[in-house]
């Protein structure tokens, strides 16, 4: 039977020497001290200096490793098992969204998820498929952050988590409570096999966010700073359920507008 082990096996990717290399690099960046800012420190930032550091650091893996190999794997897959793939952790990611859409008392949005998982893994070949959206069975997205916003958890400042990229420092904190508890790649006694479908799990992201990516590289005159805004009008977007308190923008705005990038390309274009 097809479970999570025989899938990354089939993967075939030996990745804890490189796991390990990767954390060693990270230590080494941290310990390298904090980037300098030009002028006074942002307010709504407080860790500005330690965040633009570790984002640096982010950015110099993305180009050297993270990006050249999620290009590699867009080449080499197949639309088809793509997709499927995609479909594949989605599912395995509305285990983490059960669990914490029953923490924040959301039975109906708890109920939804328990039947997709089930029409998913079942109907749709372990999520390879998505056959619950086309059964009017939305996709929600929850986590632990979230449930810990919805009992009224404070957010804290800003924080560029290693690898992983924006967060506050509640959600940087809850991440390994979604991990441990919930999702199932990290139920696997092997931490070869939890490491290997890490892997295939952030390239197949990464791989659907290249075009994204290449469009605020070339139009944002301050990605660290567009991107840290915008992860943070998301996050208010999606704690308060579509309904954020003195918003600006909706998320239908903020992602797939298609003037979104415009200010910032004539922005670019005064400062030169």
């Amino acid at each position: 039977m097809f479970d999570l082990r025989s899938f990354a096996c089939i993967c075939g990717l030996n990745v804890f020497n490189i796991f390990t290399s990767l954390l060693i690099i990270c230590s080494i960046a941290l310990g390298s001290g904090c980037a300098t800012l030009d002028g006074p420190p942002n307010p709504d930032d407080p860790l500005e200096s330690y965040n633009r550091a570790m984002f640096s650091f982010n950015e110099t893996m993305d180009r050297a490793i993270v990006k050249p190999v999620a290009k590699g794997y867009n080449w080499i897959m197949p639309d088809f098992l793509n997709t499927g793939v995609t479909n594949f952790f989605s599912n395995v990611d509305d285990v983490v969204v059960f669990f914490n859409s029953l923490l924040q008392l959301k039975f109906r949005e708890a109920v939804s998820t328990s039947a997709r998982i089930v029409w998913n893994t079942t109907i749709g070949l372990l999520g390879f498929i998505d056959v619950a959206t086309h059964m009017d069975l939305p996709k929600y997205n929850e986590d632990f952050g979230q449930t810990l916003a919805f009992w009224g958890v404070d957010s804290g400042p800003y924080f560029v988590l290693p690898f992983l990229g924006p967060s506050t420092v509640r959600d940087g904190l809850s991440v390994p409570v979604d991990w441990v508890l919930f999702d199932p790649v990290f139920q696997d006694k092997e931490l070869k096999v939890t490491l290997s479908l890490l892997v295939v799990r952030y390239t197949d992201k990464r791989a659907d966010l290249i075009t994204a990516t290449d469009i605020i590289d070339e139009t944002a005159p301050d990605k660290y700073a567009y991107i840290r805004d915008a992860f943070l009008q998301r996050r208010e977007y999606l704690i308060h359920d579509g309904n954020p308190p003195d918003t600006g923008m909706s998320e239908d705005e903020l992602f797939k507008d298609e003037n979104l990038f415009e200010d910032d390309l004539d922005l670019e274009k005064d400062l030169k």
